[in-house]
């Protein structure tokens, strides 16, 4: 049986998802801070974890911290909206993946499933990468269009391009993917990102405009959706209102120096 740690201090929460996981057949063990998220994942192995970020007493984004200690099931975050900050730190942790709160139940435990499929390593290291639109040979650093023609990529394209690939359907963060490309001495030239993406989309992406392989997360990062990633119907959350994002003029991007 698929076992999964629950972990919210937000007791109506806490039923809604142990109810709903048994119902599909998950064993569920609950916790209500991080102490006990700690003491209940060392006392027994899970299959994946969902863990709210507003903890009290150990946090969140410090149990994720500890369970990347010693293992590498897939976490999902909760979180409210107004704590993109710590859902970005909770990612660079090493979480797989999160949802805002308020959510809908049917994207959550799609999110689940997702995230519990991208687990197996053979498709995390697919040397080939198919889609409907082109063909990725990450061996020989080579892209072709559907017509079998190549596409010229820049190092720098090739380079975000293989990260994404690389984590079918998994979330990147902006930090991650600059520090990769750039360098560690990166993490806020989001700039860099937009310039390089729009142009891996004009080479890629059937419609630019309407982007299907390479989705952007506003203020988060950037995930490739492969082509059997179909999203699966969720239940809708109630709409909240984002907080608009200051946007601070930023050098133009340069390609990375080569070593």
């Amino acid at each position: 049986m698929t076992r999964v740690l629950v972990v919210d201090d937000e007791r109506p929460i806490l039923r809604a998802l142990d109810a709903n996981l048994r119902a599909r057949g998950y064993g569920v063990d609950i916790a209500v801070d991080g102490e006990a998220a700690l003491a209940c994942a060392s006392a027994r192995p899970h299959d994946a974890a969902i863990i709210d970020l507003g903890l009290p007493g150990i946090g969140g984004l410090d149990v994720v911290k500890g369970l990347r200690g010693w293992t590498s099931i897939p976490i999902i975050v909760l979180s409210a909206r107004h704590e993109e900050a710590e859902k970005i730190a909770a990612l660079d942790a090493g979480a797989d993946d999160y949802v805002t709160k308020p959510f809908g139940m049917g994207e959550l435990l799609a999110r689940l499933r997702a995230a519990m499929r991208r687990a197996t390593p053979a498709e995390a290291t697919a040397s080939t990468v198919v889609t409907r639109h082109f063909r990725i040979d990450r061996a020989a650093k080579v892209v072709k269009g559907s017509d079998g023609a190549e596409i010229r990529l820049t190092p720098t394209e090739w380079h975000l391009v293989e990260v994404l690939v690389g984590n079918p359907g998994r979330l990147v963060t902006q930090k991650q993917l600059l520090q990769e490309v750039w360098g560690p001495q990166y993490g806020e030239e989001t700039n860099y990102l937009r310039v390089f993406m729009a142009q891996i989309r004009r080479k890629l992406e059937p419609d630019p405009s309407r982007p299907r392989y390479f989705l952007t997360e506003p203020g988060m990062g950037i995930r490739f959706v492969p082509d059997d990633s179909t999203p699966e119907p969720v239940e809708p959350a109630v709409p909240v209102e984002p907080a608009p994002v200051p946007v601070e003029p930023a050098p133009v991007p340069v390609e990375p120096a080569g070593p």
